[in-house]
């Protein structure tokens, strides 16, 4: 496996932990719906929550930098897409967490509910 690849999962594998100990249900991980994907679906009382993490191993790295205008219409697009797919009932929110460092010392920042789903997907 890629060390990218294997920094991401280490990432993830942390954020999952992190949703757990704060009382959020996981759904979904890595959830592919043609050419977008979903990190994290989780559920926390009567919202589904779609989660993007973003890990960095370098500590001058702001990953947050790397969740633009564009990432966020591409996860709003695949939430909309999984939420009609499987007729969800539920209320809709997005979070990010981010990670940087290394196993042996990292920092790990979850932002709830980090932005509302633009009016339009264009």
């Amino acid at each position: 496996m890629a060390q990218h690849n294997e920094t991401g999962h280490w990432g993830e594998e942390l954020a999952c932990e992190k949703l757990i100990t704060d009382g959020y249900a996981i759904c979904q991980r890595n959830f592919r719906i043609g050419h977008y994907e979903l990190d994290i679906i989780a559920m926390k009382g009567n919202r589904i929550v779609f989660v993007e993490v973003k890990t960095r191993t370098n500590l001058n790295s702001d990953p947050i930098e790397a969740i633009d205008n564009k990432k966020i219409l591409r996860m709003v697009r695949a939430a909309n897409t999984y939420v009609t797919t499987f007729d969800i009932p539920h209320e809709v929110q997005f979070d990010i967490i981010t990670i940087v460092g290394t196993p042996d010392n990292y920092t790990l920042e979850h932002i709830p509910d980090a932005f509302m789903a633009p009016l339009t997907t264009r």
